[in-house]
């Protein structure tokens, strides 16, 4: 029933920013724990943050520290990926995923569950 859609990737310069946002529709996004995942060609899906119901953020994602900050607004049921200083190694697809309960210890993709469709970011000159 719950269903989520990413935006904002796109291509950028290195050194560059893109706010990613994650909507939700079919239940209000505040019942839920949403995780931000990214997988790059050849490599398994990793976890980069995850915000819980209680607006509380846990960063999975150590070259994303000081760089990516994960926020979300539940008057408008979308949770953002801020990310800045984007490096070429960011360049993925970017997922977002529900939890549902207020809980983000773990960052197996198992964990999580009504996946979006991913959106593509490039980071490159």
């Amino acid at each position: 029933q719950v269903q989520v859609v990413e935006s904002g990737g796109g291509l950028v310069q290195p050194g560059g920013s893109l706010r990613l946002s994650c909507l939700a529709s079919g239940y209000r996004l505040e019942y839920y724990s949403i995780g931000w995942f990214r997988q790059a060609p050849g490599k398994e899906r990793e976890g980069v943050s995850c915000i819980d119901a209680s607006d509380r953020t846990t960063n999975y994602l150590d070259s994303g520290k000081g760089r990516f900050t994960t926020t979300r607004d539940n008057a408008r049921n979308t949770v953002y990926l801020q990310m800045n200083s984007l490096k070429p190694e960011d360049t993925a697809i970017y997922y977002c995923a529900l939890r549902g309960f207020d809980y983000c210890s773990g960052s197996d993709p198992a964990f999580f569950g009504s996946w979006g469709q991913g959106t593509q970011v490039t980071v490159s000159s």
